[in-house]
């Protein structure tokens, strides 16, 4: 065998070694929680999560395969709803939090310190009531 060809072919089968490794490993399941500040049946909200885990797929993170997403969908004029669902997916202890709306956030920050919360639209607002 020709020293070039042997290097090639040395050169592919430890390219594969890594992956046959990673392969033998059972890989992490990340957890993400998610606390919509809208009601489900919001066409704009879903869209807008679905956009979320579609960009998620295309890094190479997966619902049910490598990572695992809670989702809870509050309604914006119930800050009970979102203490309670707040709540909830603190008790998931996920890796970090997504958080869509002003009160959802707020209530997120009222239930941890610990876990990450990512916010993607929040608004300065006068605080009401308990939520601020």
């Amino acid at each position: 065998m020709k020293r070039r060809a042997f290097i090639t072919l040395l050169g592919g089968a430890a390219a594969g070694w890594p992956i046959a490794a990673r392969a033998q490993q059972p890989e992490r399941v990340r957890r993400i929680g998610v606390l919509m500040g809208w009601p489900e049946s919001d066409s704009e909200a879903r869209s807008e999560f679905a956009a979320f885990v579609q960009e998620l797929q295309k890094l190479g993170w997966a619902d049910g395969r490598n990572l695992r997403i809670d989702s809870r969908w509050g309604m914006p004029a119930d800050p009970d709803s979102m203490h309670r669902f707040a709540k909830e997916l603190v008790a998931l202890q996920p890796d970090l939090i997504l958080s869509q709306s002003t009160p959802a956030t707020a209530a997120l920050l009222q239930q941890t310190r610990t876990i990450p919360v990512i916010f993607a639209i929040v608004a300065d607002q006068p605080c009401n009531g308990d939520i601020c």
